[in-house]
């Protein structure tokens, strides 16, 4: 396993043009193909153009100290009794000392007294901005990351288009217009997918944290506004619904939803959105705990990306047994899913306090027995891109 140090001496050499060509090839083609790896890159760059700025800074001050040196040096200079206006020294006196200033050392008072403020303001403005930005690393760093999940989660930031409230709210208002294009990606964007056939879905906590509005959108483009209706921030499961009158139901799940534990080595596979069009990968369930031991997760061996937060993970039945939730950092095809169980506990006991309206959870299963492509052609239509916008 790599450490910090590791990447950054490989990224040095990247930079300082010390690789040899092949290897330069190598890693832009991984550094295209990996997104944690060219945020490593991101990072790296921003702390060296940090560091770089304050050793400029303290270049300056050295030359501004020897500039200072010599003019101590130039007040060694003495005037003789001649060259001092009469009346200032008596026959009978011992002379005192008189500085000379060049007219030079004259210019550099004047500046430093007129400038003295803003140059110790910009010095301790230099130091500062070295320590925020090396907080606010570790500071974005645990953003990225929270702690309560301990690991990379998956949801994916959409940074093509500029994101004003004015842009987010003529989006909004354009849903249900006929032919009418999408005038904003949102900010973030997760996968999520249907519950019940008349409008709850399921999505990761951490896809909708902090927004302000959310939209759903399926493989055909159609777009429905949605709300948060309840979240379980410790298994990273939200439950929304969609608030919109255009909405005319799902129609009938083609899956179920498993309340048992699913066998080690079975498997599976999950379906989400990366990118813009429905992704599928496939492997198995590789450990009946999350990360660190976390037994409201699955591991599982298939490489997920930004934008799979909140897809559902199905077993080869079609049984859904898990939702995504994030991966191991430094640990190839090591991802992690919420299990269906703490899901199914969570609509139970919203049902069983009355806060919500009785989820009519689908009973049975049209995928068992078809093949893999025909499960993923009756699911399309239940999975849906989750975009937020803040």
């Amino acid at each position: 396993m790599k450490t910090e140090a590791d990447y950054y001496a490989l990224f040095d050499a990247y930079r300082s043009g010390e690789m040899a060509a092949s290897e330069r090839a190598e890693l832009e083609h991984r550094l295209a193909a990996d997104p944690d790896l060219a945020r490593r890159l991101a990072d790296y760059e921003s702390l060296t153009n940090t560091l770089t700025a304050y050793g400029q800074r303290l270049a300056t001050r050295r030359k501004l100290r020897a500039i200072q040196a010599d003019m101590n040096a130039e007040r060694a200079v003495r005037l003789s009794p001649e060259d001092s206006p009469a009346g200032i020294f008596s026959t009978d006196e011992v002379p005192r000392p008189m500085l000379r200033i060049s007219r030079t050392e004259e210019k550099l008072r004047q500046f430093w007294g007129a400038h003295r403020a803003t140059m110790m303001v910009a010095a301790s403005v230099a130091i500062m901005a070295v320590f925020a930005t090396l907080l606010g690393l570790e500071w974005w760093k645990a953003r990225q990351q929270p702690s309560v999940y301990g690991y990379a989660t998956l949801r994916r930031e959409v940074d093509r288009i500029k994101r004003t409230q004015r842009v987010m709210n003529k989006a909004i208002n354009q849903i249900g217009a006929p032919n009418t294009p999408s005038a904003n990606q949102g900010k973030f964007s997760g996968t999520g997918f249907a519950l019940t056939a008349d409008g709850y879905l399921v999505t990761s906590y951490h896809v909708i944290q902090g927004a302000d509005s959310l939209l759903i959108e399926g493989h055909d483009r159609q777009r429905y506004r949605a709300e948060p209706v309840f979240t379980d921030v410790a298994h990273d499961l939200a439950i929304l619904h969609i608030k919109d009158a255009s909405f005319k139901g799902f129609g009938r799940l083609p899956y179920s939803f498993k309340r048992g534990q699913s066998d080690l080595g079975e498997k599976v596979y999950t379906l989400g959105y990366p990118r813009e069009d429905l992704v599928f990968n496939d492997g198995s369930l590789s450990a009946r705990s999350g990360f660190e031991g976390d037994t409201g997760f699955y591991q599982i061996s298939i490489p997920v990306n930004p934008g799979n937060s909140g897809g559902p993970l199905l077993d080869d039945r079609g049984n859904l047994i898990g939702i995504i939730s994030g991966r191991q950092m430094d640990v190839q095809s090591a991802a992690f899913a919420t299990k269906s169980s703490y899901l199914m506990r969570l609509v139970d006991s919203l049902s069983a306090a009355g806060t919500a309206q009785p989820y009519n959870m689908p009973r049975n299963n049209q995928l068992a027995g078809t093949s893999r492509p025909q499960q993923i052609r009756k699911l399309r239509d239940y999975i849906f891109v989750v975009k937020v916008y803040e």
